[in-house]
């Protein structure tokens, strides 16, 4: 032990000459690793959602590498206490986490791909793993081998040995405490993922080209790597998620989201996923979309026919509000009603009046759904609603809180005796047991009176109940009453669609706030999506290889 820490102490010169710098070492490796985590998640949810399922692959990966680099840097560091060996693998975490940005979304483009065509099952999952595997996992194993090296440098007796280890280990800590909030609410939402992996990497990279321009060494390494990381500055930004698009009218990201804005001389439309999904549209003529939005209109012609003809004149409530879509529908179509809506996300809300040209008459509260309906059933006089649209869903990212059999307890609280619940369920399967038969059972749980369309060239299908109300007797009733002719060929389309749903489900369908694996079954709907509409291009490949289907 003497030999060694004898070795060690005469290594130490430059910065390291107080234990100040090896402490700060520490700090700033637990900041990057976490930085460096919620950054994969920013740069994976465009892509495959930001589900739990890929929360799961990002942190198991990551500690997998933190794990390798805590074995390796330990045998490293007896094997050669020599501090050059870990500032040179800061430098090279520095320059490979500021090259993410761009080169990282090129390798998730590459695995999606290859991934096609070879898998057929847990296909996000597979996508997800390989690229979390590929982007993040070596620059976090470097970043796992300073605890176990700085060990080693900064205990100089047994006698302290514990009060040194709990003070490094309480220093990546708060390091790590720190590089959760940064990120999180400082950095993405003001610069963005890729300026918040630039400023981590720059970090890094400082704190090798301190230590090593203080030891008068190194100096070529040093400039090498401060030539590259300039490099992945300048070009880091340029590459959108979306990079293949061309003329987009708006690509950035919120707290939430990953938000893409195109616009042409029919309509605008708002993506929150690089690959799939429209969260909202609008049609500049003022027409109907040709999507669900237009099946969902429906929802207030279910109403009472004698209390509101033709559906004017309804207190539509919209959770997941998005770009104001449909509620811009309901002012446009229906006489007299009142639309307001829930939107999380308020930078959403932000491009809806600047893209969208949202009605700054309609109300928008910046909360989540279920909290907000939470909080208009508390009181004595919560205000009720004829119609509630849930539009909360995208692609796989189902929120649970807002499937759950106490959710939609909730919605029925907040609607009128007579009122209308639709729901967009945006990924249709006739999987037995699939996610639409959970989510349709748990909604026949708690309201009697449920039907359902499949909204005609799409995966979505419209789920309608009520509690007290004849929804397809009242449909049928005020079909005759629809004066507008778009709107009304429409709602007969509709009508010629919907069919009330008969079947018995069996209790444990029902999802609950304790248990709802939404995502798992979001996912299983996903593999069937990808498998059908790949289908084709599979039988070419497999018939004449990759030139028969460029050709």
């Amino acid at each position: 032990m003497e030999k060694t820490t004898q070795t060690t102490e005469n290594r130490r010169e430059g910065v390291l000459t107080s234990k100040a710098y090896l402490y700060l070492t520490e700090f700033f490796a637990g900041m990057s690793v976490m930085a460096v985590e919620l950054g994969a998640s920013r740069l994976l949810a465009p892509y495959f959602s930001s589900s739990q399922i890929v929360w799961t692959i990002i942190i198991g990966t990551i500690m997998i590498a933190m794990a390798l680099g805590n074995i390796f840097g330990g045998r490293w560091a007896d094997k050669d206490p020599d501090p050059d060996r870990l500032y040179a693998r800061l430098l090279v975490a520095a320059v490979w986490t500021a090259a993410i940005p761009v080169l990282g979304k090129l390798v998730i483009i590459a695995v999606t791909a290859a991934l096609v065509f070879t898998v057929s099952t847990g296909f996000l999952i597979w996508a997800a793993f390989l690229s979390c595997m590929l982007v993040f996992v070596f620059p976090c194993f470097l970043l796992g081998t300073v605890t176990p090296s700085l060990v080693k440098y900064t205990v100089s007796s047994l006698d302290n040995s514990g009060s040194t280890v709990g003070k490094l280990n309480a220093y990546n800590t708060i390091g790590s405490i720190i590089g959760t909030f940064v990120p999180t609410f400082l950095s993405i939402p003001a610069f963005g993922t890729a300026v918040t992996f630039l400023i981590f990497s720059g970090i890094l990279l400082a704190l090798g080209l301190v230590y090593f321009i203080s030891c008068r060494r190194r100096a070529v390494r040093c400039i090498v790597c401060a030539v590259l990381f300039l490099g992945c500055c300048l070009g880091g930004n340029r590459l959108g998620f979306a990079f293949w698009e061309k003329g987009l009218t708006f690509e950035g990201e919120s707290v939430y989201n990953y938000l893409q804005v195109k616009d042409n001389d029919y309509c605008t439309v708002l993506s929150t996923n690089v690959l799939f999904g429209v969260q909202s549209v609008t049609i500049k003529d003022g027409s109907l979309t040709g999507m669900y939005y237009d099946y969902a209109l429906a929802a207030p012609m279910m109403t009472d026919p004698e209390k509101h003809p033709a559906g004017s004149g309804c207190d539509i409530l919209v959770l997941g509000m998005g770009t104001g879509t449909y509620a811009t529908q309901c002012s446009n179509y229906l006489g007299g009603c009142s639309v307001e809506g829930v939107e999380i996300d308020d930078k959403i809300t932000d491009l809806a009046h600047e893209y969208f040209a949202l009605d700054d008459n309609i109300k928008v509260t910046t909360y989540d759904g279920r909290a907000f309906l939470s909080g208009i059933t508390s009181g004595k006089d919560g205000k009720q609603y004829d119609v509630i649209m849930v539009d909360a869903y995208q692609d796989i990212t189902i929120p649970f809180q807002m499937s759950s059999k106490e959710f939609f307890t909730l919605v029925k609280k907040s609607l009128k005796p007579d009122g209308v619940m639709v729901v967009n369920m945006n990924m249709r399967s006739d999987r037995d047991g699939g996610i639409n038969d959970r989510l349709t059972a748990t909604i026949k749980s708690v309201f009697p009176e449920v039907a359902a369309a499949d909204v005609s060239g799409s995966t979505n299908r419209e789920l309608f109940a009520s509690a007290g109300s004849d929804i397809l007797g009242n449909l049928e009733a005020n079909l005759p009453l629809i004066a507008d002719p778009e709107l009304s060929d429409m709602m007969y389309e509709v009508s010629g669609r919907i069919s009330r749903d008969d079947k018995t489900y069996p209790d444990n369908w029902v999802l609950t706030d304790d248990q709802a694996p939404v995502e798992l079954l979001g996912m299983q709907v996903i593999d069937d999506l990808i498998s059908e509409e790949l289908k084709y291009y599979k039988d070419i490949v497999k018939e004449e290889g990759i030139k028969g289907m460029m050709e």
